[in-house]
Formats: C-alpha cells, sequence, structure tokens
C-alpha cells in the first residue's frame, strides 16, 4: 500500500485527475453492485474510498504549496 500512496506523489496533476476520474467510476460502479447484491470484493469499495482521498489529499497540498510561492 505504501508504494501505491508513493506512486500517486509521482504524478503530474494531469494524471492523478484522470486516476480520480476512474477510481469515482469504479466506487459509482461497487455502490451499484451491492445494491443490487452482486458484490464480489466487499473490501474494494474501502480501499476505492481511501484511493480517492488520498489523491483528494495530494491535490489540495499541491495548491496549498502553489499558493505559497
Amino acid at each position: 500500500m505504501a508504494k501505491r500512496h508513493e506512486d500517486m506523489k509521482t504524478k503530474s496533476d494531469d494524471q492523478l485527475n484522470e486516476q480520480l476520474g476512474e477510481l469515482k467510476r469504479e466506487a459509482f460502479n461497487l455502490r451499484f453492485q451491492a445494491a443490487t447484491n452482486q458484490l464480489e470484493k466487499p473490501a474494494r469499495v474501502r480501499q476505492v474510498r481511501r484511493d480517492i482521498a488520498r489523491i483528494k489529499t495530494l491535490q489540495t497540498a499541491r495548491s496549498r504549496d502553489a499558493a505559497a510561492k
């Protein structure tokens, strides 16, 4: 998991936005599967939510650093 977090830090803003979009689509699909009782990996929901939070946190930190400069 730490490696995935380090990979996020090295990505550009555009790459992070693209990954965020993909994760949001996946989260939507997982919620839909959960509602219809077709969810195969319940732990994936938590993992996706945390990855979304990591990206948003990183984006906020980057924008804060850019504003400080």
